[in-house]
Order: C-alpha cells, then sequence, then structure tokens
C-alpha cells in the first residue's frame, strides 16, 4: 500500500511542484479524491454549509467534525488527511485547543488539523503536542460576524501587511502549511514569498504553491451562490437528478426490476406457493 503523504514532505514541496487540495465530508468524496491523487484532503468545517444546509460555519460541533473526519479517514489513503477545528473548540483557550486538536487525531483519525486566524500560541501548544497545524489567515469565515461578511482582505497597505507578518508568524509558531482566502493576487503572491512553508489558494490567485476548492462547489453539487473564485469542474447535480428521475420512471411504468436483476425462483416454489394460497 502506497505511504501515506506527510506535513514534512508537504512542507519540503515548497518550490519544488503545485500543491492539490480538496474537501471532503465521508468516505465517497475521499475515496475519489484519494485515488485523483491530490495531496491534501481536508475534511473542512464548510461542510456545514456544503453537506448539511446550514447558513454558515460556526453551528458545526467538534463531535460533528469528529464523526466526518472518520468517515473521511475510511477513504483515504495516500493523501494527507487534514480536519478543520470548529468555531469553539480553541478560541476558550491555549488547554482547550491542545485537547480539541488530539481528539480530531485520537478519535477522527486526522493527520493534522487547521485553524483561522492569527492563533499563535494555539499553533505553537498544538505542534509541541505532536499535531500538525495548517494556519488559515484572510477571510476567515468564522470571524464573518466580526469582518462585516465574507469579504475580500488585505486590499490596502495596512492590512496586506499585516497578513503578511500573521503568515510570518505562524511559520514562526510551526505551522507547516498556510491557506491564503480572498485576498488580492499581489498579497497571495507576496505572501508566498515571505513564508518558507507553502501556501494554498481559495481566491488567492495564481502565484501560491497550490490551490485548494470544495468537493461540492467543484462537483456542481451545490444550489448556493458560488464565490467569483470557483470553477465547477463538473454537474453533478443534473447527472444525479437525470439518472433518479430515470429510476423514478422505470419503477411507476414496471420496467425495473427486469427478470435478470432478480434472483431466480428455486424450482416449484411458485406453484407450491400458489396452492399454499389456494388453500387458505
Amino acid at each position: 500500500m502506497e505511504a501515506t503523504i506527510t506535513a514534512s514532505e508537504i512542507t519540503s514541496a515548497k518550490g519544488l511542484r503545485r500543491l492539490v487540495m480538496v474537501t471532503a465530508t465521508d468516505e465517497p468524496s475521499a475515496r475519489l479524491a484519494d485515488r485523483a491523487d491530490v495531496d491534501i484532503i481536508l475534511v473542512g468545517d464548510s461542510l456545514a454549509m456544503a453537506a448539511l444546509g446550514r447558513r454558515n460555519t460556526l453551528t458545526i460541533t467538534l463531535d460533528e467534525m469528529i464523526h466526518h473526519t472518520r468517515a473521511a479517514a475510511a477513504g483515504g489513503r495516500r493523501a494527507l488527511l487534514v480536519a478543520d477545528m470548529p468555531f469553539g473548540s480553541y478560541q476558550t483557550s491555549v488547554a482547550e485547543a491542545v485537547r480539541s486538536a488530539c481528539r480530531l487525531v485520537a478519535e477522527g483519525g486526522a493527520h493534522a488539523v487547521k485553524l483561522e486566524g492569527p492563533r499563535y500560541d494555539e499553533v505553537a501548544a498544538i505542534v509541541a503536542a505532536g499535531v500538525p497545524v495548517m494556519g488559515h489567515i484572510g477571510l476567515t469565515p468564522q470571524s464573518l460576524h466580526r469582518l462585516g461578511g465574507y469579504r475580500v482582505q488585505g486590499r490596502d497597505i495596512d492590512q496586506a501587511s499585516s497578513l503578511i507578518e500573521q503568515a510570518r508568524s505562524l511559520e514562526r509558531a510551526g505551522a507547516f502549511l498556510l491557506v491564503l482566502e480572498a485576498i488580492p493576487p499581489a498579497l497571495g503572491a507576496a505572501i508566498t514569498l515571505a513564508v518558507a512553508v507553502p501556501t494554498i489558494g481559495i481566491g488567492a490567485g495564481p502565484n501560491c504553491d497550490g490551490q485548494v476548492l470544495v468537493f461540492a462547489d467543484l462537483m456542481g453539487l451545490s444550489d448556493q451562490p458560488l464565490p467569483r473564485f470557483v470553477r465547477r469542474y463538473a454537474d453533478l447535480a443534473g447527472t444525479i437528478r437525470v439518472a433518479l428521475e430515470a429510476f423514478a420512471a422505470d419503477v411507476r411504468e414496471r420496467r425495473y426490476p427486469a427478470e435478470a436483476e432478480c434472483y431466480p425462483d428455486p424450482p416449484g416454489l411458485a406453484d407450491a406457493l400458489t396452492k399454499q394460497l389456494g388453500r387458505e
């Protein structure tokens, strides 16, 4: 069996090859991503919206994230499996952050965790506990109420400089990789040059060390308005709808199941049942 990619291998890939990350919510999506040879599978808290139909990411719990991470772990073999730390699982204290990260690894089967924002002490403590950490700066969806919604970050020089310093500080704290979300392309390129760890962009321009998209978005499974940076690579929602409509029509018109899709009757069983029912 092919060995799992490690966090240190991801860090060492900077400047050598482009990195591919995709989200997964369960065994099938993780298995398909893994077989497509993506480098990193992220069980993102975006599943609250993409898979559970919620309005934002703030309502998903640590127990729910562990549940979905465990499911994705069953499908992944080669890719590094990273679990998002949900809102409330690391903001209250450094000790709570370490406990939450350890649960995602021990109970969920994650190889690493991701947390949002300039949480340097939390990152350092989790890394010290033996869990690799992926940072996430720019638009941090768990802070949407403070940010005033899903808005592009780093649009002026002061904000951009602050984000560059956040990236450097997260690297110093021990993060092995940084996600850059919803920032101008020039800033994405600047941060990528400013740190020695790889950057993964999502709405951060083409000059990051890699890119990530949400599985439901790139597969065309979402019916919500999509961010500017999303490219749909398939229309699985349309394909699934057509298949379900065909199944329903076949059932209603008695075309399914056909004889080839039934188990054969044992010899004499039909006659015996007819006689049995005739006596009743």
